[in-house]
Parts: structure tokens; C-alpha cells; sequence
């Protein structure tokens, strides 16, 4: 199971907490304030795995997961509206976000303070951004339909509308780098094969239209073996997609509740949800069964963080 004191599970919501808890024993670690004025968005580990990034109306946050301290020890200034995803490159040497102030910034980590030294114009607020493993392209959707894949070296980009009059809530590019999904408020969630040449841009390439779920995605992501595709939706379900044909393979329901985000374990076989009800849970995919609750929450969960080697045998 590798150290299990480093399979950590971060989760934060709208009670205005951010909870450490320990994967394998549903033992909470600990607690840390976030913003009175604001819910959490999202949550990512540094990958040193020492500190977690946290993000809301107004906000970035950087906590020390090593110290006693409940305090951030990192406040990001100057930023404006909601902060709706963030995210490391994988040395840690800078971070990215995205935002409804119609931005994705990058952030300089090295230097101290951190400081933003490069902004993508979605030109309309941005719901979601994730970084593409050959780590210099950033994918990212806007409220108005919009996906736009960044070349962040480059400064080249490319701008897709999938389906006119629909909100691009998630965005996730697979870890082989073959797709990218992008998922909707209408239900729909996108899927384009992804070919590069000659250290250009990536292409996209239309491959798939998924009728994924009835209402609202709210959150798209693969697996880390990159042959599953999840989505999280506020019908109160998680349905999970195989990337060879993008049939359904699995449907996990949480009745009466918005599933507001998901994490795969390092093998693909377990999976972590975070829902309105203040609950995570860890599922066993094959059974679709829930083994584990992380219960503390007072109000629903709309962000986690799991990033790990293998979880339970």
C-alpha cells in the first residue's frame, strides 16, 4: 500500500474547512480554515506532497501539510472573483489557475513571494483548467462554450464550441495524452483525440459526443492507467466511461445528492467522492460498493485532492 501516512485524502467545501484525513483509516488529520465568505473550489498537492493549494471567491491559499499550523502560509493577492481550479506543474516550479475574472494566470513558485507571470483571456469567466502531461499545454472551459487548448511556452492556441448555449464546467486530458473531455451543464460530456507532430501543438481531433447524464456535469476526469473516463454530475450519480469505445462500465449512486467532484487511486480500482451530503467517500469500482466514509463535514463537499500510490489490497 506504499507509507500509508502519505496516503493523504484533502476535501473542502462549503463549511468553510478544509479536512486532512488518512485514506486508510478514515481518520481525520486535520482541520484548517479557508475563507468565511467563501466555499472551496478546488484542492491540489504540491508534488512533494508537503503542501495543498486551495482556491475560492477571491482566494488562493497555500497550507503547510508538515506543520501543526492551521493558518495558510502563502495568501496570493490581487485576485479578483471566483478562483474556480488550480493546479502544479509537475517540478512544482509554477502553478496555474483559472477564474471567473475571465483568466487562467500562471504562477511563478519559485520566486518568493509567488508572483503571476503569465495570463491567458478566456473572455468569459473560466470554469475549468487542467495542464496536459507533456506539461506546456493547458486545457480550459469557459461559461460561454468554450475550450481552448494554450500552448503556454508558445503562447499559440486553439479555440473549440462544442455545443452553442452550454457551459463548459470540467475539463481533463488523459495521462497517455491521447483525449481530452470536456463536460457540460447540459449533460454532455465531449471527448477529442489528441495528436502532436514535431514539437507542435497538439491537434483535436471530434471523436466522441457522450449523453452523459440527465443534469449538470459538474466534473470530468480520467484515470490515472488512462482507461476510464468519470463523470460527476448533480443527478446524484458517477458514471464511468471505458476509453476504449466510451460505453458505460460503471454507475455509482449517491440518492438525492450532488456529486461534486471524484479521485481515481494510483491503480484505477478505487475511487474517492466528494457530495452535498458532507460525505466522501472511497468506492471498490469492480463491486461499486462503498467501503470507507470520511464523515466531518457540516455542509457538502465540493472539492478533493488524492494523489497517491496504491490504495487498499
Amino acid at each position: 500500500m506504499g507509507d500509508q501516512q502519505q496516503l493523504i485524502l484533502a476535501t473542502g467545501g462549503y463549511d468553510h474547512t478544509i479536512k486532512v484525513w488518512q485514506a486508510h483509516t478514515g481518520n481525520c488529520i486535520k482541520t484548517m480554515r479557508f475563507v468565511e465568505t467563501s466555499q472551496v473550489n478546488a484542492l491540489d498537492r504540491t508534488p512533494d506532497k508537503t503542501r495543498l493549494a486551495a482556491c475560492g471567491y477571491q482566494c488562493i491559499r497555500l497550507y503547510d501539510l508538515e506543520s501543526n499550523c492551521t493558518a495558510p502560509v502563502i495568501n496570493f493577492d490581487g485576485v479578483q472573483k471566483n478562483v474556480t481550479r488550480l493546479g502544479f506543474q509537475e517540478d512544482g516550479n509554477w502553478m496555474f489557475t483559472a477564474g471567473e475574472d475571465h483568466h487562467v494566470r500562471i504562477w511563478d513558485m519559485i520566486a518568493a513571494p509567488p508572483h503571476c507571470s503569465r495570463v491567458f483571456d478566456c473572455e468569459a469567466p473560466v470554469n475549468a483548467a487542467c495542464l496536459h502531461p507533456n506539461q506546456v499545454e493547458i486545457a480550459m472551459g469557459s461559461q460561454n462554450g468554450s475550450v481552448f487548448l494554450w500552448d503556454v511556452k508558445s503562447e499559440r492556441h486553439e479555440r473549440i464550441v462544442p455545443e452553442v448555449d452550454a457551459s463548459i464546467q470540467d475539463v481533463a486530458i488523459s495521462p497517455d495524452g491521447r483525449y481530452l473531455a470536456a463536460a457540460n451543464n447540459k449533460g454532455n460530456c465531449y471527448i477529442w483525440s489528441l495528436t502532436s507532430q514535431d514539437q507542435k501543438m497538439s491537434t483535436l481531433h471530434p471523436t466522441k459526443k457522450i449523453q452523459a447524464h440527465s443534469r449538470y456535469i459538474l466534473r470530468c476526469k480520467f484515470s490515472p492507467d488512462s482507461r476510464l473516463l468519470l463523470t460527476t454530475s448533480g443527478d446524484g450519480t458517477v458514471c464511468i466511461w471505458k476509453t476504449d469505445d466510451f460505453s458505460k462500465w460503471r454507475e455509482l449512486r449517491i440518492e438525492n445528492y450532488w456529486v461534486w467532484d471524484a479521485a481515481f487511486s494510483a491503480d484505477s480500482k478505487w475511487l474517492f467522492t466528494a457530495s452535498s451530503d458532507g460525505i466522501a467517500r472511497l468506492w471498490k469500482l469492480q463491486t461499486k460498493s462503498t467501503i470507507r466514509d470520511y464523515t466531518g463535514h457540516t455542509k457538502a463537499i465540493t472539492a478533493l485532492s488524492f494523489k497517491d500510490e496504491i490504495v487498499g489490497k
